[in-house]
């Protein structure tokens, strides 16, 4: 609805137009009224009205200035003056000041104004259309010069043989002028993508909103950079410069990526980190300059929101073995979430992403890694009957191969264990004897020592008979069949993840004899430890 402001210093009159006319019905809504200018004015500053009712002499602020002041926030206002013949003579200033009308107190109907504000609304509505239909043209045509821009990003990175002549004028018309300067490269990143692609209808519609804002940022703060985008997760910006002075080039374009990151966090709630290229003075740089950016997932994985970062050379593989420390890692999860404590958790996700990042590893590596770890819990807690899930591998899978930070990785986890620990939590909560989960646990927490039935149901303030037959009743396997079968899954991941002797194994899961252990692991998996190792399962 359109907003009304009446002024007028007769009460008596603000009162009448104020009850007596039917607002709402008229299509607009009475925003506010005041018996001077200035209140009027300072009321307008904080919300302006669409069309504004208003006496000619009042204190303060006389109906002439407050319009004149109006009129410059608003050009579009529609005025009506109100007033007394004695303020006739003001009619010539009225009209200087485009006041669609002015009505004398002692002559006017009530039905008068209500035309008028009819009228009003009319015309505002009409201007309205014609707005909306020049930016729905405006948008149209922006959006077919952005998928023109794509087009041409796409077609430098993937065509081998392109004709610089040809090229140049094509991106001349897109602003992009390497005849007359150097330019400097950076591509942004969107950081936590899936939650930013939520907020809006499509990706298309993401698209259009950061170029929009990325555009006018641009505008603002370095007249002729040129942007880019393809598709939607990938930004590149180019600052033009003179490469002769680069260090002052690449300081001035820091300062106005750091004004795009505010502008798209404060309008969008889009995060955005940049890296920066080396420079480009031709069609053949320029191309590379694309490459070089786009090669740079590894040093992108490990950046923080807000970071402007210069591109570094791909960096060597790290001296030491991510997966060898995949025990140590494994071992202690499945301690701690079968501790139920989701502050140490936190604590273990903490530590280990802060390991991965201080050895650089290559994120498909990371990711391995970390799935591994995912689907080797997951199988754990299905054999202690602790976990069942409406989510696939293949969905877990995507999940983690769809993100790109290692920051987010970080929240994923977290709230991923989160959710463990809360089913965890349920199990244990739920009417199936406690006394078997706990059984569960002590076994998984001591599975690297010899254990027996005697110890557990001591352990747990049983009968030894009476906590044998619970158990085969409740786990379907007797307790003995069922230690053999975790320290046997246990020794099977020792093999697969350590360069440990079968005899060392052996002795690190509580078994005396040597022998004993590799008849009990070819009973249960076929073949030798040594076989097993071997891959000849």
């Amino acid at each position: 609805m359109y907003k009304v402001m009446l002024v007028d210093d007769d009460y008596p009159v603000l009162q009448l137009l104020s009850e007596t006319i039917e607002w709402e019905q008229l299509g607009v809504s009475l925003q506010s009224t005041h018996e001077n200018g200035a209140s009027a004015y300072e009321k307008a500053m904080s919300e302006m009205p669409d069309i504004l009712i208003t006496d000619i002499g009042m204190p303060k602020m006389n109906g002439i200035e407050l319009t004149k002041k109006l009129k410059s926030q608003n050009p579009n206002l529609k005025v009506a003056i109100l007033s007394c013949h004695s303020d006739f003579k003001h009619a010539h200033q009225a009209l200087k000041l485009q006041v669609q009308d002015y009505l004398v107190k002692d002559t006017f109907e009530l039905e008068d104004l209500t035309q008028l504000i009819k009228k009003f609304k009319d015309t505002l509505d009409e201007q309205n259309n014609k707005i909306f239909k020049h930016l729905q043209i405006q948008n149209m045509l922006d959006r077919n010069k952005e998928s023109v821009k794509e087009r041409f990003i796409k077609k430098t990175i993937e065509h081998p043989d392109i004709i610089e002549k040809n090229w140049l004028d094509e991106a001349k018309t897109l602003g992009l002028h390497l005849d007359q300067n150097g330019y400097i490269g950076s591509m942004a990143i969107i950081h936590n993508f899936s939650s930013v692609k939520e907020q809006f209808l499509s990706e298309d519609t993401l698209n259009f909103a950061i170029n929009n804002v990325v555009t006018e940022a641009i505008e603002r703060c370095y007249p002729g950079a040129v942007h880019f985008q393809l598709g939607v997760r990938e930004l590149f910006v180019f600052f033009p410069c003179s490469l002769m002075l680069k260090k002052n080039a690449l300081t001035e374009a820091n300062e106005s990526m750091k004004r795009i990151q505010h502008a798209l966090k404060k309008s969008l709630n889009v995060s955005l980190s940049f890296i920066t290229g080396d420079g480009c003075t031709n069609m053949r740089e320029f191309k590379q300059e694309l490459l070089n950016l786009l090669d740079c997932s590894h040093q992108s994985f490990y950046l923080k929101p807000g970071t402007i970062i210069e591109r570094k050379m791909p960096q060597e593989a790290p001296t030491e073995d991510l997966f060898s420390k995949y025990d140590e890692a494994a071992t202690e999860l499945r301690e701690l979430i079968m501790l139920k404590d989701e502050n140490k958790i936190n604590d273990y996700v903490i530590k280990w992403t802060t390991f991965l990042e201080e050895n650089q590893f290559s994120p498909e590596l990371v990711k391995d890694w970390v799935l591994k770890l995912l689907l080797d819990l997951r199988a754990k807690l299905h054999a202690l009957q602790l976990f069942r899930s409406q989510q696939t591998i293949d969905y877990m899978h995507n999940d983690i191969f769809e993100i790109q930070f290692l920051h987010e990785l970080k929240t994923w986890l977290m709230n991923y264990f989160k959710s463990i620990l809360s089913f965890v939590k349920e199990i244990y909560g739920q009417t199936k004897r406690k006394e078997i989960l706990d059984a569960f646990k002590y076994v998984t927490m001591n599975i690297e020592r010899k254990i027996t039935l005697d110890e557990v149901s001591s352990h747990l303030y049983l009968n030894p008979s009476y906590f044998s037959r619970l158990f085969k009743k409740e786990a379907g396997e007797t307790f003995v069949e069922y230690v053999t079968k975790m320290k046997i899954t246990r020794a099977k991941e020792l093999l697969e993840q350590t360069a440990d002797s079968v005899g060392k194994i052996c002795e690190r899961l509580g078994y005396d004899n040597q022998s004993y252990f590799i008849k009990i692991f070819r009973n249960y998996v076929g073949v030798t430890p040594i076989e097993y190792r071997g891959g000849k399962v």
